[in-house]
């Protein structure tokens, strides 16, 4: 049995909704329903009365239900306590950031940031998108960064948490120049002769934002797709040894463009094949007494709701920015 199980379980509880528990949970509807399925199957009975709607638990369920929130909130004043013993981490802030940024924003972000609000020590965990927001809803680092496009936002709860702008990342294709300078290919390409790509793999990110670059494009493009991997990183790789064109975010390719080891892989005339995207950073709101992810009261360790570093930089990071609701 995994405590996420009854994570979920306490949350469809207090939401009543399956659809409304997968969202808050950030997993799709079917994947909600089967993880409390195999709570069930570890239960060994019905939890949920399917015959009734809004959905309602049974007299099992219920019993489980209350047990659940002690069992968890057990668990979390155990991490505390834990991370509370921790004294080398009191001024370290951790970072849960998806893996593009680590490699492209972070280093140049903190560079910035240690030339301008001071020196900071800090703690990057690398992750694939939907960890890396699992990781600031599960309260296990003090601020999240990642891309944000209107098209595919994180249902974070405005209420809980709070974001500040960090600025724009222009996504665009880029290649690899030829002898003399031009780019070894060049967009749109012809049915007959597509062009060989380099494409992020399905479910990745920045894979769904050049999917909405391509779909909203006024041109035919004409691609072969010849490689694939979730990170840009890999991609920018290939496109250095001349594999092909990849869609690759700005600050990945700041250095390699003016080194000209890159090149835009657009034609003149061709300006509506890039998106701009958000960088954001997101932290929970601060208060003595919080609702977890599954909707169990908890009290928060010190070391993670007090640390005033974390909350220096925050004050620090809304003067800098240019909207922060």
């Amino acid at each position: 049995m995994e405590t996420k199980w009854l994570e979920d379980f306490v949350s469809l509880a207090e939401t009543r909704s399956f659809s409304r528990s997968a969202q808050l949970r950030h997993v799709t509807q079917p994947a909600f329903s089967r993880r409390i399925q195999s709570l069930e199957a570890w239960a060994g009975t019905d939890l949920v009365d399917r015959s009734s709607y809004p959905t309602r638990l049974t007299p099992a369920g219920e019993t489980l239900y209350s047990q659940s929130l002690e069992v968890l909130q057990a668990l979390q004043s155990t991490r505390a306590m834990l991370r509370g013993q921790t004294t080398a981490d009191k001024d370290v802030i951790e970072f849960a950031v998806p893996h593009t940024l680590a490699f492209t924003f972070f280093p140049a972000w903190v560079s910035t940031l240690r030339e301008k609000f001071g020196p900071i020590k800090s703690r990057l965990i690398a992750l694939n998108v939907h960890d890396a927001v699992m990781r600031l809803v599960e309260g296990s680092c003090d601020l999240l960064i990642a891309y944000h496009h209107p098209s595919q936002p994180y249902q974070l709860d405005a209420e809980r948490y709070e974001m500040v702008s960090l600025g724009e990342e222009v996504m665009a294709p880029y290649v690899k120049p030829g002898a003399d300078g031009a780019p070894l290919f060049q967009l749109p390409g012809r049915s007959g002769q597509p062009l060989p790509y380099l494409g992020y793999a399905p479910g990745a990110y920045l894979g769904q934002m050049v999917e909405l670059i391509l779909k909203q494009s006024c041109t035919a493009i004409h691609f072969d797709r010849i490689y694939e991997t979730d990170m840009a990183e890999g991609l920018k790789a290939m496109a250095l040894e001349g594999h092909g064109v990849a869609f690759l975010p700005s600050s990945a390719v700041k250095k390699d463009l003016r080194a000209r080891k890159l090149v835009s892989a657009l034609a003149p005339d061709m300006k509506d094949l890039q998106i701009t995207m958000e960088v954001r950073v997101y932290r929970e709101r601060p208060s003595g007494k919080e609702v977890g992810k599954a909707g169990v009261h908890t009290n928060r360790s010190a070391a993670q709701s007090t640390k005033r570093n974390a909350q220096a930089l925050w004050d620090y990071l809304l003067t800098q920015s240019i909207r922060s609701p």
